[in-house]
């Protein structure tokens, strides 16, 4: 799979390279680190605040969680074109033209979608190989292509360019609100249910030790100890040895088929999933990515 990755281009096939190391290559990985990358938003107050006054995201948690893994999954495994992936997007900007965001808040959760994964798997060091700069430059195409059709402005162009912008927007606007803090609390109170109970205790320490200390800062939760920092980067590294020697995946793994996706056991509509604010100002009938009217899919 690696070698079909580099025979493909990293502009003109980056949604095709994406789709291979997030469904073959990374799967896991690729998980925790867009987990992470959207859990840091939290932490910026104008998001935060905003997602905490919702109480989509405190009184919904894992609706919101299936809703965003399925909704960005769906984008991923059938790309940009009409059909699923399509129907996706549109749905995803029909929840985000319900509010006032900035453009600078969309580029900033942009870049964590463009960084995270390259320092969880490359940097840190808990992928079982690291990402090539052919990689790199696919997953930054395929998130600048996403933030286009979005309708974001003066997207970055370069790897480098994403992770300036993302470590100097959290250095000046990472700051303390209690609906950040409430968001937090409630997205880490998920991730523990997706243990047996029995460890339910070591999830949430192991969660927060693999949370950086800007992070643990900002929410004002006490520090992990240097006992479960060294113990959990030791187990993300060991377990990605392990991985370097299994069998190469053969089938894909999608959002569809995570186990911690629970809202729909019956199926569900990618048209109908996720928010649907009251006086919601949205024409649900425009194609976000061509900006002309499109074919009704029935009622949204």
């Amino acid at each position: 799979m690696r070698d079909e990755i580099h025979l493909l281009d990293s502009e003109e096939d980056c949604v095709r390279i994406v789709q291979i190391l997030t469904s073959q290559e990374f799967p896991w990985d690729m998980g925790r680190a867009l987990g992470i990358a959207l859990y840091r938003t939290y932490a910026v107050p104008s998001i935060g605040a905003l997602l905490g006054k919702t109480d989509e995201f405190t009184g919904q948690t894992q609706k919101r969680y299936d809703d965003t893994a399925l909704i960005l999954g769906n984008i991923m495994r059938h790309g940009f074109e009409p059909g699923k992936g399509r129907d996706a997007l549109r749905r995803m900007n029909q929840m985000h033209r319900s509010y006032d965001i900035s453009d600078d808040d969309y580029r900033y959760v942009l870049s964590t979608f463009v960084v995270m994964p390259v320092r969880w798997i490359s940097d840190y060091g808990y992928g079982w190989r690291s990402l090539s700069d052919h990689e790199v430059a696919a997953i930054t195409n395929y998130y600048r292509k996403l933030g286009r059709h979005m309708g974001i402005k003066d997207i970055p162009e370069t790897y480098e360019e994403f992770r300036a912008l993302l470590d100097a927007y959290e250095d000046e606007h990472f700051a303390y609100t209690e609906g950040g803090r409430a968001v937090s609390d409630a997205t880490l109170d998920l991730m523990v249910t997706f243990y047996s109970p029995r460890v339910a205790g070591l999830a949430r320490k192991f969660s927060m030790a693999i949370l950086d200390d800007s992070l643990i800062r900002t929410f004002r939760y006490d520090p992990p100890s240097r006992a479960w920092r060294l113990a959990s980067d030791i187990a993300l590294k060991l377990r990605a040895r392990v991985v370097r020697r299994m069998r190469p995946r053969q089938q894909p793994l999608w959002a569809d088929d995570n186990p911690n996706v629970r809202s729909y056991p019956g199926g569900y509509d990618v048209n109908r999933i996720g928010t649907f604010p009251a006086g919601c100002p949205v024409a649900h009938d425009v194609d976000p990515v061509a900006h002309v009217e499109a074919p009704s899919n029935g009622p949204t």
